[in-house]
């Protein structure tokens, strides 16, 4: 064999190999920064990076481009919060919602599965109501379909998860049909799901014209009660 399966349980791994390997080979030719957005930055084929300034990130972009096609690499589907790095990078790379012209508004991405919004900078939520019966599969079905592996809804979705939770504990078969005091309160946490389509959370941590960061903090607090534990992190950073 001459190529690796796609697919296989080893594919992620190879390819964490292949762009490690990249970064070894070129070290020599190419920034630190290159090199360590290589080793540091890829989630199998997904490159997340945070620049500070425009220049910067065009130089980064021309760079791994530069790199990776030394091993065969194609990256592309490129997108930014900011139009001059996507002008910097050829139309055929970008990704399809800006590649044959930059809109008045850029659009929504996929970020690893999270919905960012180009244009304002912020991750949020996308909401598709399917209509499932009001049992604990149908239930399950709907509260596992919210994407948010950064936990940014986790105090919405406990009340949902608290119910499934007592279903669990009663012994409710998949396809039960749940109590009318169930349903009414499933009924009133469903009626509030689109509303979470309204929350926004930046991306970036530092305000916008906050300057240079003199130091950081982060201040973990954590409890637990019967029904829930849950832990809450707060960065306090000061500028000069």
């Amino acid at each position: 064999m001459l190529v690796h399966l796609f697919g296989a349980t080893s594919s992620p791994s190879c390819a964490n190999f292949g762009l490690k390997q990249m970064a070894d080979n070129n070290q020599e030719m190419f920034s630190e920064e290159a090199v360590r957005t290589l080793r540091r930055n890829f989630y199998v084929d997904d490159c997340l990076k945070s620049i500070k300034g425009e220049t910067k990130a065009i130089s980064l972009v021309s760079e791994l481009r530069a790199v990776l096609s030394k091993g065969g690499f194609r990256l592309t589907k490129w997108i930014s919060n900011t139009r001059k790095v996507i002008e910097s990078v050829p139309k055929s790379e970008r990704a399809v919602l800006v590649k044959d012209h930059l809109l008045d508004q850029l659009p929504c991405e996929r970020a690893l599965g999270t919905r960012w919004d180009v244009e304002t900078d912020t991750f949020g939520f996308k909401i598709s109501l399917k209509d499932k019966p009001s049992t604990r599969r149908g239930i399950l079905s709907i509260v596992s379909s919210i994407y948010d592996p950064l936990d940014f809804a986790a105090p919405f979705i406990l009340p949902a998860k608290h119910l499934l939770q007592n279903f669990c504990r009663r012994g409710l078969g998949w396809d039960d049909i749940v109590s009318n005091k169930d349903i009414a309160i499933w009924q009133s946490w469903l009626g509030d799901l689109p509303k979470l389509e309204s929350l926004q959370v930046y991306r970036c941590f530092k305000p916008p014209d906050f300057g240079d960061v003199t130091t950081c903090q982060i201040h973990h607090f954590a409890d637990a009660s019967q029904i829930a534990y849950g832990a809450v992190s707060y960065l306090c950073t000061t500028n000069t």
